[in-house]
C-alpha cells in the first residue's frame, strides 16, 4: 500500500492539515497494518483495506488520549474483512 495515500487518507479523517505529525501518523498506519496481519487479515491494494487500516491508525491515534474502546464500526468492518477471506479462501480449495 502507498504509505502516503494512507497518510493523507488519514490526515483527512482526523482533519489534521500540518505536517507536524505526519511520522507519528505514518507509525500509526504502520502499527494498524501489523495488527490487522497478526489477526489474520491479508491486506490487499484495495479501496476496501485501505479504508480499514486508515480507520484502524484513526482509532489507534485518538484511543491515546482516552483508551476508548473500539468502535463497533471498527469491529465490524475488520470481523467482516477477516470472514470475508476465510470464505474466499475455503470456497477455492472445494
Amino acid at each position: 500500500m502507498d504509505m502516503e495515500q494512507l497518510l493523507s487518507g488519514l490526515k483527512i479523517d482526523l482533519g489534521i492539515r500540518a505536517d507536524a505529525y505526519d511520522q507519528r501518523l505514518r507509525d500509526r498506519l504502520c502499527e494498524a497494518q501489523q495488527r490487522l496481519t497478526a489477526e489474520g487479515i491479508t491486506l490487499e491494494n484495495t479501496t476496501a483495506d485501505r479504508d480499514l487500516v486508515i480507520m484502524y491508525a484513526g482509532w489507534l491515534w485518538r484511543s491515546r488520549i482516552d483508551g476508548a474502546p473500539m468502535p463497533r464500526m471498527l469491529t465490524v468492518a475488520r470481523n467482516n474483512r477477516l470472514f470475508g477471506q476465510k470464505a474466499r479462501t475455503e470456497a477455492s480449495a472445494t
